[in-house]
């Protein structure tokens, strides 16, 4: 056995190592969960709990559909059943291993590319579809808001919270667009950042003064920024890529609500969309795989704000966190790892 090879064969088994280590962390942090939501399953209305496996079908539906959509605008057609995989595979790389994303941005631009596929055209794809998916939510929230107002459950600290989730997504998504719409800041703005990347890296490896190529970074930033003004030039086309993006954030929201519905309350819908954007901004901080703790906090302390006591929303939120957890992880796992020894078989045999 060659040394390469050797090695590639050390780092896949490193990778599995770290995988399963990280599925046992996660499985640890939610013991107790598990424990109280097994607890509970006896008091809830199973056929309206069960309504989750087809609302997360749908939302994984709505994602394959979204990537569909938006790697049509780049020149690319890929099949359905592989984007439903490949999203499966992102939720699991997300959930395990936290990092606001970026793991998960990082595992797509690996798993898309192919001849016709680069890393930085499946990057703008996967930003992309987050852009959409924050344009998309604003249009949740003020539906959110709406049932609240009628439902006479908005107060200033509701109004807070939401003014603020909504100016946070607005000048996210307009400073997305600002920067990769000129070639001249998209370079600027990751050549300053691979800059101070590697100063940093530089203070822990004094013996890497670049670790980051700079070079490097500005290539894969032109194709990146191309490939906007290339979706840009055919922007009518993004209709249908919005459309799928609102319908993943309503089945999320979805997913939730029907737990709540199970336990045989119907909650305002509207607390729902607020809570669940709060705790999923927060959760991308988080050092735990899923945002365990700060995610069942930040969701039973913003319900609280909206009228629904903690007593009742706790206990929904462990739920729904433990039964969507076990629906998903499982199936993605399995495409994870099946990904990863197709690409070992492939590379055995050049």
């Amino acid at each position: 056995m060659s040394e390469k090879s050797f090695l590639k064969r050390r780092w896949k088994l490193i990778l599995n190592i770290v995988t399963v280590a990280a599925l046992i962390v996660l499985v640890y942090a939610i013991r107790h969960q598990l424990a109280s939501t097994f607890d509970n399953l006896a008091k809830v209305n199973a056929i309206a709990l069960l309504l989750i496996i087809p609302i997360e079908i749908w939302n994984y539906h709505a994602q394959a559909k979204l990537y569909q959509g938006l790697f049509g605008l780049v020149g690319n057609k890929l099949s359905y059943k592989f984007l439903f995989k490949a999203s499966l595979e992102l939720n699991f790389i997300n959930h395990v291993f936290p990092s606001g994303g970026v793991s998960g941005i990082s595992y797509f631009g690996a798993r898309m590319r192919s001849d016709d596929i680069t890393g930085g055209k499946a990057t703008l794809v996967q930003m992309m579809k987050l852009i959409l998916g924050v344009v998309t939510f604003e249009v949740l929230l003020i539906v959110g808001l709406l049932f609240m107002a009628i439902g006479g459950r908005v107060n200033d600290l509701v109004i807070l919270v939401a003014g603020s989730l909504s100016t946070l997504m607005v000048v996210a998504s307009f400073g997305f667009v600002f920067i990769v719409g000129s070639q001249t800041r998209i370079n600027a703005f990751f050549t300053g950042l691979t800059k101070f990347l590697n100063r940093a890296i530089h203070v822990v490896r004094p013996k890497n003064s670049e670790t980051i190529k700079t070079e490097r970074v500005q290539m894969l930033f032109d194709e990146f920024h191309a490939n906007y003004k290339l979706i840009e030039s055919q922007y009518r086309r993004l209709g249908k890529p919005l459309w799928y993006a609102f319908v993943a954030n309503l089945t999320e929201v979805l997913a939730v609500y029907v737990v709540f519905v199970a336990f045989g309350h119907w909650i305002n819908f509207g607390s729902v969309v607020l809570a669940y954007a709060v705790a999923n901004i927060a959760g991308l901080i988080s050092v735990l795989p899923g945002g365990v703790g700060i995610y069942e906090a930040l969701m039973t302390a913003v319900l609280a704000a909206a009228g629904v006591s903690a007593g009742l929303s706790l206990p929904v939120i462990v739920m729904y966190r433990v039964v969507n957890t076990l629906i998903q992880l499982p199936p993605g796992y399995v495409y994870y790892h099946r990904t990863l020894n197709a690409r070992e078989a492939d590379k055995n045999r050049e």
